[in-house]
């Protein structure tokens, strides 16, 4: 059984499954492993910082496989997205704001457009810009999503109906073969995983980060803008991040604009970051990290979850 999809035929890829663009942790290393493995990597670009592409786009570029760049929409300008087209990815990615400044770019110049929705509004305007490919992220995700988000299991289906037929991946809360196969019975042509892979060797992530993922619970995750306020970051507070427990989500749990305009308590974040108290960044991740029981090589972790999903299928098929 070979799990063939519009996606697959698309990127020319052997499994159906794209690594997420995780802003920072996704480099050349990572997205090279899940190329080679015969997924879609897609560097995670962030704010397009040149230097960084610099070091991370000639890893996975030397790869034979196709790749990708993602970036967060809200945080770039058009050079971020020129100077990544320049490095001639397979397709660019767009996630958080609005791609209309940038999608015709991308197009004009041959790539593939993929598009992350959190609505069916964003769906339906990922349609009239042209996506080649739209993400239907649901709210299970690790890291950041829409305040007003929806469950994958019942917003995959929705955007499928809606976009048809432009080609789906599901997001939130798959990390394992099985939650591949429950996309595509969803009807999304493969799945974009996050979580799974930051525990992996080749992810950018800290080891305090990797042991807490493994170690993590998904009833110990939780939606919140405080963590991004307290570390200064200039996310837009329409998105919050899933991430696992920290301190400061105790402290400040609904308090947010309090923290925002207590200088003290931001500069005992700074302190407490520095001395070691809190982790360097949040530890992003989704629902599903209780199926994260590892630290696998993404290249086999790939193989490893196509197999899972082509076993499930199956044995759904003889029930």
């Amino acid at each position: 059984m070979t799990l063939s999809t519009v996606f697959t035929e698309m990127l020319g890829v052997r499994h159906p499954i794209a690594l997420a663009p995780m802003g920072g942790s996704a480099g050349g290393a990572l997205a090279a492993a899940v190329s080679r493995g015969g997924g879609f990597g897609i560097l995670g670009g962030a704010y397009g910082d040149p230097e960084w592409l610099a070091r991370e786009v000639p890893i996975v570029a030397g790869t034979e496989g196709p790749w990708g760049v993602g970036f967060l929409t809200w945080g770039i300008d058009l050079a971020a997205v020129e100077l990544a087209l320049g490095y001639g990815p397979r397709a660019v990615m767009l996630s958080f704001g609005d791609p209309s400044p940038y999608a015709e770019r991308v197009r004009g110049a041959g790539a593939l457009l993929i598009l992350q929705v959190t609505d069916l509004e964003e769906a339906r305007q990922a349609v009239d810009l042209g996506a080649d490919v739209i993400v239907a992220q649901g709210t299970e995700s690790g890291g950041h999503g829409a305040a007003r988000g929806r469950s994958t299991l019942p917003f995959v289906p929705a955007v499928v109906d809606l976009v048809a037929p432009v080609p789906v991946l599901a997001a939130g809360g798959i990390a394992d073969g099985r939650g591949v196969a429950a996309a595509l019975v969803l009807g999304a042509a493969g799945a974009l995983v996050g979580t799974r892979f930051q525990a992996t060797t080749e992810a950018l992530v800290d080891p305090s980060i990797t042991r807490a993922i493994v170690d993590g619970r998904g009833q110990d995750t939780e939606r919140s803008t405080v963590l991004d306020v307290a570390r200064g970051s200039a996310w837009p507070s329409k998105y919050p991040a899933r991430t696992l427990g920290h301190p400061y989500l105790d402290r400040w749990r609904g308090r947010e604009a309090e923290l925002a305009a207590d200088p003290q308590a931001l500069q005992d974040y700074r302190d407490d970051v520095a001395r070691g108290a809190v982790p360097p960044l949040p530890v992003w991740a989704g629902e599903a990290v209780d199926l994260i029981t590892d630290l696998p090589s993404a290249e086999d972790l790939v193989t490893a979850m196509a197999a899972q999903a082509e076993d499930a299928l199956t044995r759904a098929g003889r029930r």
